[in-house]
């Protein structure tokens, strides 16, 4: 950064109360935090058979379409008995499912359809 660019940044930090290099320190850390994160946390696993579609449009590559498709599915069909079942879904095939596979389990969908 050119010299008279930095003395006009310190000045404005100065200003509001703040360091040059706290401003500077603090901007890329805000910028980190401010974006959401869409895919599901580490960890997590996402139930087929109980999860909203909301739930499921936060596993990689499902968007809110595919995640109402597989909902769909699983209200048709009495609920999901084998994880593999997922690529039964519009949208879903195996490259999909590979990546998917260890993020989501079944549990016992008829206990899943009482509650």
């Amino acid at each position: 950064m050119s010299r008279s660019l930095i003395v006009p940044l310190a000045l404005v930090a100065l200003l509001l109360g703040g360091s040059v290099t706290a401003a500077a320190q603090t901007a890329p850390a805000a910028a980190a935090t401010a974006a959401p994160a869409k895919t599901a946390s580490a960890g997590a696993v996402v139930n087929l058979n109980t999860a909203t579609p909301t739930q499921l449009a936060t596993l990689p590559g499902i968007g809110i379409k595919t995640a109402e498709r597989i909902v769909e599915h699983r209200e048709k069909s009495g609920g999901f008995k084998k994880v593999e079942e997922l690529m039964n879904v519009k949208g879903i095939g195996e490259k999909s499912f590979l990546k998917l596979k260890e993020l989501v389990t079944v549990g016992d969908p008829k206990a899943a359809a009482k509650q």
